[in-house]
C-alpha cells in the first residue's frame, strides 16, 4: 500500500564561507546536525569560473571515514587522487570517492574550462561509513552523464537519474557501501512523479532551482526553504514541478553509530581522529603533488 512520508523539517539552505568562495550548506545546520548516514551537504555555484575568477581550486587535502560524492551540474572539473587516477568530470557526470583508511585528492576545473569561461555549479556530498568499513581499502567511482540509468514520468516531463541504489526495475552502476539511494531530477513545468523510499530510511529532498510541491503539502522554492527532510515513515515521496526545476533525493538506512569529526576526518571516537591525522602526517594516506 502506498502511503507518503511525512514531513520532519525543511531547511533553509544559507550561503556560508568557504575560504574565498561562498556555498549554500543545508547541512548540518542549526537544528540538524545530520540525516543519518549523510553528514554533510554543500551546493556551490552556480560560479562564473575564468581566467580573471577562479576561486574553486582545492588543492591536495586528506579524508579517512567516508564517501565524499561530487554530483557536477554545470561546467568541468579536474579530480586527482593518491591512487593516481586522473579524472575530468563534466556536467551530469558524477564522482564517488570512498576514502576508507585514506585518501588524498585535489579538485579543480580544467584549465580548458577556465580559459573559455562558464558556469560551474555542483553538489559536495559526505556520506558516512559504519564502523566496520572505516578502514576499507580507499577507491574512486566516476560515472558520465550518459552512463547514468534513467528513468522518466508518466507524464515525460521528468527525467529521473539513478545515480546509486533502486527505484522501480532500475539500479544505479555505482557500487555502494550500505544500503543509499542517490537520484537527481530534472522536471519541466507541471511534471508529476513519485518515488519509492523503503520506510526504515532517512529521506531528503533538496532543492537546486525552480519550485516543487511535495506529497501535496509543502512547497520548496529557491531562495526560501530549499531542502525537506522526512520521518522514517511512508514509502512514497511526491512531488510537482511549478516551474522548471533540479532537484536531488537522497535515502539511507541509518547506521546509528557515534560520529566523531574533525576536519576532513570523519571516525567514531577522538582516538581514531588523532590516528587519523598522525597516519597523514606520515604519508600512509599516500602522496599528490
Amino acid at each position: 500500500m502506498k502511503t507518503y512520508k511525512t514531513t520532519q523539517k525543511l531547511v533553509f539552505s544559507p550561503l556560508v564561507n568557504m575560504g574565498p568562495i561562498k556555498l549554500r550548506q543545508p547541512l548540518p545546520i542549526q537544528g540538524l546536525e545530520n540525516v543519518d548516514p549523510f553528514l554533510l551537504l554543500h551546493h556551490y555555484g552556480p560560479y562564473a569560473i575564468s581566467e580573471f575568477n577562479n576561486p574553486f581550486d582545492l588543492g591536495p587535502h586528506p579524508h579517512r571515514g567516508f564517501e565524499p560524492i561530487t554530483l557536477l551540474f554545470k561546467g568541468e572539473q579536474l579530480h586527482r587522487d593518491s591512487l593516481g587516477n586522473e579524472m575530468i568530470v563534466k556536467a551530469g557526470g558524477v564522482q564517488w570517492t570512498t576514502a576508507g583508511r585514506g585518501i588524498i585528492h585535489a579538485e579543480a576545473p580544467t584549465k580548458e574550462f577556465v580559459k573559455k569561461g562558464g558556469d560551474l555549479e555542483g553538489i559536495q556530498l559526505w556520506l558516512n561509513l559504519p564502523a566496520k568499513d572505516k578502514m576499507i581499502t580507499p577507491n574512486y567511482q566516476h560515472l558520465e552523464e550518459k552512463q547514468i540509468p534513467k528513468l522518466y514520468s508518466d507524464d515525460k516531463k521528468i527525467q529521473l537519474n539513478i545515480i546509486a541504489g533502486h527505484q522501480k526495475n532500475t539500479s544505479g552502476l555505482i557500487k555502494t557501501q550500505t544500503a543509499v539511494n542517490v537520484f537527481t531530477a530534472n522536471a519541466d513545468e507541471s511534471g508529476n512523479l513519485e518515488i519509492d523510499i523503503p520506510e526504515t530510511h532517512q529521506s531528503l529532498i533538496y532543492l537546486l532551482d525552480g519550485e516543487i510541491l511535495v506529497n501535496n503539502s509543502d512547497i520548496l522554492k529557491k531562495g526560501e526553504n530549499q531542502m525537506i527532510v522526512f520521518n522514517q515513515d511512508g514509502n512514497t515521496i511526491q512531488f510537482k514541478a511549478q516551474q522548471k526545476s533540479n532537484l536531488l533525493i537522497l535515502s539511507g538506512e541509518p547506521i546509528n553509530e557515534k560520529v566523531t569529526q574533525y576536519g576532513p576526518y570523519v571516525m567514531n571516537t577522538q582516538t581514531e581522529i588523532l590516528e587519523a591525522m598522525r597516519d597523514y602526517q606520515q604519508g600512509k594516506m599516500g602522496y599528490l603533488y
